[in-house]
Formats: structure tokens, sequence, C-alpha cells
């Protein structure tokens, strides 16, 4: 993986792939989901993150795992933090153990 590369959104996943593979309007989805269309549309704009309750949902619904979900997700919260934090991380000396 191209560590300068973001991760992909698990929003953007269901977006591209999902949806249009499955064939079904977000609002489908989001009754699927059991979860209001609102909330879903956060997620496929890339605003919200995939929860732990959603990736059950979703890997219920979806027949995948909810690892798979919540592993994109903390790939995705990551490498963010890691460039938002950058310069104070450089800043933390490591303790010798």
């Amino acid at each position: 993986m191209n560590p300068q590369r973001m991760p992909t959104h698990p929003g953007a996943v269901l977006r591209e792939d999902i949806l249009p593979a499955m064939e079904i309007s977000v609002t489908e989805l989001a009754r699927g989901l059991r979860m209001s269309r609102q909330s879903l549309h956060r997620i496929l704009a890339e605003e919200q993150p995939i929860t732990p309750a959603t990736a059950l949902k979703l890997a219920r619904l979806l027949n995948t795992s909810p690892e798979m979900w919540l592993n994109m997700q903390r790939d995705r919260d990551l490498w963010e933090q890691q460039r938002k934090l950058a310069k104070e991380l450089r800043g933390i000396k490591p303790i010798a153990a």
C-alpha cells in the first residue's frame, strides 16, 4: 500500500461498488440496514465514519465481515490523524526499554 495515498473510505466502496452492483437505491440500502437515509448519505459522502454497529449491519446485509468495514475505517482514520498530528508526533521521543 502506498503510504502517501489516502486509504479508501468505506462509504466510497458502498457508493462506487456496492450500490451499482446490487442495483439498489440509497433508500433501499438504508431500509435494509435499518438506519436513516441521512446517516447513510453522510457515510456515502465520506463525512461520517463506519461505527461498529454499522459494520455489523453491513456485514449481515451484504454477507461480508464487520472487520472488513472497520479495518477500512481504521486505516482511513489513522492515515488522517497521522498527517494531522505529524508535527506533534515528531516531538515525542520514544522511551527506551
